[in-house]
């Protein structure tokens, strides 16, 4: 940004930790803070900070509730059978179901 670069995000993609069931731990409490701390939009990637596709659910919806201001969530027509990152992909029905929650999450949150 000091060199003139203003289109920036900051997005939370987990910290590696000692955790073996998850890829990476989502620090939900990141988002509030880096909201309080910087003008900058906060994005939340469950996908990736999981690599689990049962946990991309909650994890947006959480990321949702503390304010999070975009979402990266992979999406695959089939999964199973993906070249790469099948694992934490949802199916685009999954993702609709998905989308109709955070939105919900969303404006409740925007309401207080």
């Amino acid at each position: 940004m000091a060199e003139g670069k203003e289109q920036v995000i900051l997005c939370e993609r987990g910290n590696r930790t000692y955790e073996t069931i998850t890829r990476n731990t989502l620090d939900i409490s990141a988002i509030p803070v880096l909201k309080r701390l910087s003008h900058l939009p906060v994005i939340v990637d469950p996908s990736h900070a999981s690599g689990i596709n049962w946990l991309i659910e909650p994890l947006a919806i959480a990321a949702a509730a503390v304010g999070a201001d975009g979402l990266i969530i992979e999406v695959h027509n089939d999964p199973s059978h993906a070249l790469c990152d099948g694992a934490q992909s949802i199916t685009p029905a999954q993702f609709d179901v998905l989308a109709q929650k955070v939105t919900k999450v969303s404006s409740m949150v925007q309401g207080l």
